[in-house]
């Protein structure tokens, strides 16, 4: 290990930051032709690795890449976290189609790049304060609904509500209504019932909704600004943590920290 930081993996190898080299041809690095999955570390292992498993190979046919091989990727996730010696924090996984020619088009045979890189801490699970982002969400793309490499949307989300002093910021569909915030899962709490944009409104399909959903302690269902201005409670989660939003917009929020702890509860069960 260096002074960059904790070792990875790139393409079969354990590697020093310092010696780990993307082809400078990489779709991913050129175009951002590719995917990632961002997985919290607990305990020395990878949390719901078979549901993001199941996310990056949903993804990868969306993007006519080879289907991952889930078995070497598992047995390179052992390998990168016994190297690290990581008991917590996260590991982002980047899929690439590989380098290729010069174009749009990927050459005929492929050699998919894969990373594997590991982070000592968690985000901190802080109130969140949201600023409304200028532009809109495409809820028609096809990249609102996988992990794709392509996020400058939401970077440059996060960049408008970091000038405004904002913590995240919040996404709204061509239509008006609620998508999800920069990175997170949005839930809010009308009337005592727990809802999350549908993803055809733009919502990413993320793990931790997804298992909320499959609980029953969420449902899906049409959310406006002026909804979550006037809900009980909103939070912020993802396979990460879940955060409180304490205000919009500069409109402050009641909070309620006895279902966010049911929430996180349930995620870290």
């Amino acid at each position: 290990m260096t002074p960059a930081g904790l070792p990875v993996w790139l393409n079969g190898r354990i590697l020093d930051q310092a010696e780990a080299r993307i082809d400078p041809a990489d779709r991913g690095l050129l175009l951002g032709d590719g995917l990632f999955e961002t997985m919290r570390v607990t305990d020395g292992a990878v949390r719901h690795f078979t549901l993001h498993m199941e996310r990056l190979a949903h993804g990868a046919g969306v993007l006519m890449f080879p289907p991952p091989d889930t078995d070497m990727i598992a047995q390179a996730v052992r390998d990168l976290l016994a190297a690290c010696g990581l008991q917590g924090g996260s590991l982002r996984l980047t899929l690439t189609r590989g380098p290729g020619p010069r174009g749009l088009l990927p050459p005929p045979q492929l050699q998919p790049t894969l990373l594997l890189a590991a982070a000592a801490s968690l985000p901190p699970a802080t109130p969140v304060r949201l600023v409304t982002a200028s532009h809109r969400r495409d809820e028609d793309s096809v990249l609102s609904r996988i992990k794709s490499l392509n996020y400058l949307p939401s970077i440059l989300a996060r960049m408008e509500a970091a000038m405004q002093g904002a913590d995240d910021a919040l996404l709204l569909n061509r239509a008006g209504h609620v998508a999800e915030t920069s990175a997170s899962t949005l839930v809010a709490v009308i009337g005592g019932k727990a809802l999350t944009p549908p993803v055809s409104d733009g919502a990413l399909p993320g793990i931790a909704r997804g298992m909320l959903l499959a609980a029953g302690l969420v449902c899906e269902g049409h959310l406006t600004p002026a909804m979550l201005r006037g809900a009980d409670a909103v939070f912020s989660l993802n396979s990460l943590c879940a955060r409180e939003v304490v205000a919009i917009d500069g409109y402050e929020l009641p909070r309620q920290p006895a279902f966010l702890a049911r929430l996180v509860a349930y995620l870290d069960g």
